[in-house]
């Protein structure tokens, strides 16, 4: 029988954002040693932060029908430092997580539903460990306001595509993070109108 290889999925955008990304990983990371990725999509981002960050355990999560394309990307890779992804749903109360030094999560949070942005926030707050970090990535309006007219154009397709998707509000987000017993560190600008947000839950007193 003759076996047809399965192309690995590929994402432009992983290709275009992945070395900035990196570069504020990089700079938050120092002391991580175990990240939750939620949303890992292609695996690309997976492949290539674990790779450049080896110290790293890095934990891929998403929705079953995203696994088989993240195994290519992590079987090609041969990494010892990346995890098969877990079938993580933010909506559940017990995500079945030990906890985690940071948690990464890009492109997601224009995708998710609002209801489950609020749960993946709430569920962020549960895992992580004192002092640890969330860190995500995306496009972001500010006070109703997008910050470009491109970013404008874009959450009009998403809604109309699907009214439950849609450019978030920082103001909206913030106010869910602090729920959760986050603190806003830095609001940093990155590449294509997209921002990189970095919350941390506090440490022990």
């Amino acid at each position: 029988m003759i076996r047809v290889r399965q192309e690995k999925p590929w994402s432009q955008a992983c290709e275009n954002n992945k070395g900035p990304i990196l570069a504020v990983l990089r700079r938050y990371l120092t002391d991580a040693r175990t990240v939750l990725e939620i949303g890992s999509g292609t695996g690309q981002h997976a492949v290539f932060f674990a790779a450049a960050l080896p110290r790293l355990v890095w934990q891929c999560s998403d929705l079953p029908a995203n696994h088989a394309g993240i195994r290519l990307w992590l079987e090609e890779a041969g990494l010892t430092n990346v995890r098969p992804p877990l079938a993580l749903d933010v909506t559940a109360e017990n995500w079945g997580v030990a906890e985690v030094d940071a948690v990464f999560s890009a492109n997601t949070a224009h995708i998710m539903h609002w209801p489950a942005v609020r749960a993946m926030i709430r569920g962020v707050g549960r895992v992580l460990k004192p002092d640890g970090l969330l860190l995500v990535y995306g496009p972001f309006s500010y006070g109703g306001r997008h910050t470009s007219e491109s970013n404008a154009r874009f959450d009009l397709s998403l809604r109309a595509s699907d009214p439950g998707m849609g450019v978030r509000d920082f103001d909206a987000v913030a106010r869910e993070a602090e729920a959760a017993g986050l603190g806003l560190v830095e609001d940093c600008p990155m590449p294509a109108n997209n921002r990189l947000l970095v919350w941390q839950r506090p440490g022990t007193p």
